[in-house]
């Protein structure tokens, strides 16, 4: 249990104040001993454990996303052009050595863009899990999911649209700092949900293109669904834009509620990223 009056500690007296908290009595027995802390206030070979490196490699993982989608945007609109050619002047560009070219062009981009978003998954579902077992240490009850569906939430089928952001939301909520007063304090999720509501448009449209431009029978409707495909690109680039603002605030967040417990064990401070 935290303690009643700081909500950083771990209570260990019997009016529910940690050992840090002025006033506290004298630790009733079975109650655990405060967990010693490290740099920053982290755990020592225990949670909390520091989300600040992995939360650099998403960053520029996710920066990576953008700059692949960048890249088969810019193959997309010049495929998409010779096939306008086609459709509109009957230029048969598209079926030479032009069209091949930006057709492997494209396909090299996607096949990057798929690379890039594996590996950016698996080390922001790192991230997260670390994010969530550290949140259970900072406040335990606004943890609505146990810690397993950090990771397991994202490949349940259906489930994947919601209980990541059920995660998500109890991380942010139990990472807030508290104020001088202590509780639990209400921080906005503008962050979250704005990042959430954009990842799930973008996944529907990333489907409802890709099925576009395979099913197109002419030229016309070729250049619909590229027109289409680029578009899905180009809402991934938010998406991408508004998961890096999300990582970063929530370590931010962890980082200042880690430091709450170095101050009161006089450890060293770690730099937020």
């Amino acid at each position: 249990m935290l303690c009643v009056r700081c909500r950083t500690g771990t209570a260990v007296t019997d009016d529910g104040l940690c050992a840090s908290c002025p006033g506290a009595r004298t630790p009733l027995r079975g109650r655990p001993e405060p967990v010693a802390t490290g740099p920053g206030g982290w755990g020592v070979g225990t949670w909390p454990r520091s989300p600040v490196g992995l939360s650099r490699a998403v960053t520029v993982l996710l920066g990576a996303v953008i700059v692949t989608d960048l890249v088969a945007i810019g193959g997309g609109l010049h495929l998409r052009s010779l096939w306008q050619g086609l459709a509109e002047q009957g230029d048969p560009a598209v079926h030479g050595s032009r069209g091949v070219t930006a057709e492997r062009l494209l396909s090299a981009a996607q096949t990057g863009q798929l690379v890039v978003f594996v590996a950016t998954a698996v080390v922001f579902i790192v991230w997260f899990h670390r994010t969530r077992r550290n949140a259970e240490v900072f406040d335990p009850g606004a943890q609505r999911m146990g810690p397993g569906w950090s990771v397991g939430g994202w490949f349940v089928p259906f489930a994947n649209l919601w209980y990541p952001y059920r995660v998500a939301a109890g991380i942010w909520e139990g990472s807030a700092v508290p104020g001088p007063e202590g509780g639990r304090p209400s921080v906005s999720r503008t962050p979250l949900r704005l990042w959430w509501a954009v990842w799930i448009v973008s996944t529907f449209l990333n489907s409802f293109t890709a099925r576009m431009e395979e099913s197109a029978e002419t030229p016309e409707q070729t250049v619909e669904g590229l027109g289409l495909v680029v578009a899905a690109y180009a809402f991934e680039i938010v998406s991408a834009v508004l998961a890096i603002v999300f990582v970063r605030a929530l370590t931010r967040m962890q980082v200042g509620r880690a430091e709450l417990r170095a101050s009161r064990t006089g450890s060293e401070q770690l730099t937020a990223p």
